[in-house]
This record gives structure tokens, sequence and C-alpha cells, in this order.
């Protein structure tokens, strides 16, 4: 008989957090339509609250909508966009970045874990000529934590952020697993952002718990005089918002999402710990990338375990807020059974 499969694909299939539910029911009741609704309209003071300074907040239904609509509000469609080579942007939103600029072109440096350093930064503006035959860039985009399940440090963030602001460049900040950073570094979210430099967050609560809305948050207003617009033109403008909003609401209450992402990262910290030296890089958020090879990979999978193979010889087990410990104990056994060194 076949061994029942235990995900460790994405945090994408995780479940919904039961308070995501009750507010969902809450909130069906006739209101007025778009973003005019109660919910809605508290999303500026209630993230205000969060990250300590006045913001504009907005929902948005995906990750890669609110990545693309963002980086449109920091970039024309003559400019350009630096980011990591292995970034979302690049590799996972199927030219959406460049669809909603209208044509702005990703300019990609490398870095390890998938983090962009400052002297790659430098190096790739530097190999762009001040010529009209070239598109310059006007915007930088990180992700935090990474494609890599590695961290930004609130220093390494203000590094990045340093640069952007003496070159006049936007910075987003892709932050699909923004709550596992925070949680990861033990600060307060405006360490990350806006005290760091970031001019606009995609803050991912999907992957955390939510059922199908995620925030972004501009940290300066004037960056956000046409995203509303912006937002309508791409159908993203849905006529029941305040349920968008209250999903939102829901994950900020009694901080469910910082909840939910430290459960995550312990687990993804005691998987580390069945096989540290087959590490592709340190696991600081919720996802692991081991070294094995096909026989162990097979082997695992006949055991049940289901991942996604990455890189060459790489493989990339994923956390979810909601995984139980028997499933995380039981691949942790199997890791120290099928990797022998």
């Amino acid at each position: 008989m076949q061994n029942p499969v235990i995900r460790f694909l994405s945090d994408n299939v995780a479940s919904v957090h039961p308070a995501v539910f009750d507010a969902l029911t809450a909130a069906n009741a006739p209101d007025a339509g778009y973003d005019n609704d109660a919910i809605s309209q508290s999303l500026n003071r209630q993230f205000s609250d969060l990250f300590e300074t006045q913001v504009q907040a907005y929902w948005v239904a995906t990750g890669t909508a609110a990545n693309s609509l963002a980086l449109a509000t920091l970039c024309p469609p003559y400019g350009a966009i630096i980011t990591h080579q292995e970034s979302h942007i690049q590799n996972d939103e199927c030219g959406a970045p460049e669809f909603y600029t209208h044509g702005a072109k990703l300019l990609l440096a490398p870095g390890d874990g998938a983090k962009l350093t400052p002297e790659a930064i430098i190096a790739r503006a530097a190999s762009i000529p001040a010529d009209v035959h070239w598109a310059q860039p006007h915007a930088l985009s990180i992700t935090n934590a990474t494609e890599y399940g590695c961290v930004y440090s609130a220093e390494e963030t203000a590094a990045i952020g340093e640069i952007c602001r003496s070159k006049g460049w936007g910075l987003h900040l892709d932050g699909a697993r923004f709550a596992n950073a925070v949680a990861a570094l033990d600060v307060v979210p405006a360490e990350l952002t806006w005290r760091a430099g970031v001019d606009v967050l995609s803050f991912g609560f999907v992957k955390n718990g939510g059922m199908n809305a995620e925030a972004l948050i501009f940290f300066k207003p004037e960056r956000a005089a046409a995203f509303a617009a912006m937002r309508k033109r791409a159908g993203h403008l849905q006529s029941k918002g305040r349920f968008a909003a209250a999903q939102l609401c829901a994950m900020l209450n009694d901080d469910i999402w910082l909840a939910n992402a430290r459960a995550a990262n312990a687990g993804a910290k005691l998987l580390s710990e069945a096989t540290p030296s087959r590490l592709v890089c340190p696991v600081e958020a919720n996802e692991v990338f081991i070294r094995l090879s096909p026989e162990e990979a097979a082997a695992l999978r006949a055991d049940g375990f289901a991942f996604y193979d990455w890189a060459d010889g790489e493989a990339r087990f994923v956390v979810s807020w909601d995984q139980p410990r028997s499933e995380i104990d039981a691949l942790a056994a199997a890791l120290r059974k099928h990797l022998l060194s």
C-alpha cells in the first residue's frame, strides 16, 4: 500500500487560520463597495500602528499583483529594476513585473543565498552606461526572506537602502515571507522596512495562514498616489474588498501573523538539525535546502514525503505554519535514515 503523502512542497498549500474564517463570516453583511467599507478603511490605521509610522495600506489578491503593481509605482516603462538573479519577480511570475510596468527591464545580480550585497548592486549599476540606449535603474527589489530562506538583517537592508537613496532609486521589498524574517530576527517590522529605507513592502499573508489576500504597504504617501488607478486598471479592485481586508485584520489581531511564522521557523530549525552537513545554506526562516543524490530523493519520496527538486542536486523542504510536529519529526528521522553523511 502506498504511503500517504506528507507535504513539504510549499507553504502556499497550508490551511487557512480559523480566525480568518471567523473574520470572513463577520464581514458577511452589506457595506460600501470596493475599498470604501469600514474594514478596508481601517487598514491604514492598523498597519500604521504595526509599523510605527503613517502608511498607506491596500489589499491585493495575489503576491504577483502586489509585487508587480508596487514596482509599477517605482519604475517607468523605459526604466530598469535591479534584482537578484534568483528572485521571485525574475523566475516565478511569468513576466508580470514587465507586464505591469509596461516594459521596465529587470537587471540581474548574483549573491549567495539569493541575497544582494551592496558590492553586487554597485557593480551591476556600474555596468550600465549613462546613455539613452540603455535602460537606467529606477528601482531595486529585494526579497526577505529570500528564495533560499535567508534573511536580510536590519543593517543589511539599511546598507542597500542607503545605496538606493543616494542614487534616487525606489526600494521595494518582496515580503512573501516577511513574517518569517521578522520572527527569525525578533525585531519590530519597522526595523526591516522604512527605517532601513524601504519605500514599498509586499506583505505576504497567504503563505502564513491567509486565504487570498496580501497587503501592499507604502511608507511614503507620494509613492501611492497612482496606485489606486493602477490597481483598478489591472483588474484587482474587488467589489467586495471587505473580505480581503477582513483577512488581513484577522491576521494582525493578537499577532497571529507572527505566531504562525514562529511556528513555521521552529519546524524548519528542527529539520536543519537532522542533516547539518547537507545544508545548502543556513536555515533562517521556514525553508530548508538540502543536497540530495537521486537515490536519496527517491527513498524519501518512497517514504511518502513530497518536496521540490531545486537546483542540480538540491531539494527544498518548506515547513508551513500548521505543520504537525509528528510530520516534522518523521521527516527528520527519514533524513537521518537515508542521508548517511
